[in-house]
């Protein structure tokens, strides 16, 4: 059963992705995009409750933003390269995950509020 959700970012009144994954579980969350060859426009994955992310085994670079409890984005990694770590930022919530280019495609900023639906 796929669990997708669209993601707004309000402030800027564009849709970051339609096809976002909710990894909310201990499996989901472990497997996130390991195994995917690219993230298409559109597509992203979620990851709640998360603090930080790696990209150790992965093909291909994603955007990550880090949200708070409120869905407000906190900090931007854009163009995250495979085989790295980010930040554990003590703040957060969730990690969420899109194509490379997203962030700058949509001027997403930190201070801006997300909708999650």
């Amino acid at each position: 059963m796929n669990r997708w959700v669209t993601v707004t970012n309000q402030a800027r009144g564009v849709t970051l992705g339609h096809k976002v994954v909710k990894a909310d579980s201990f499996w989901t969350r472990a497997k996130g995009l390991l195994g995917k060859g690219s993230l298409a426009p559109g597509e992203g994955l979620l990851l709640s409750p998360c603090r930080g992310i790696h990209s150790y085994g992965m093909r291909f670079a994603f955007d990550a933003i880090y949200l708070d409890r409120q869905y407000g984005v906190i900090h931007i990694i854009e163009r995250m390269p495979p085989h790295r770590s980010g930040p554990m930022i003590r703040e957060a919530h969730a990690v969420l995950e899109l194509p490379s280019g997203t962030v700058r495609a949509t001027g997403t900023a930190i201070g801006d509020q997300l909708i999650i639906r």
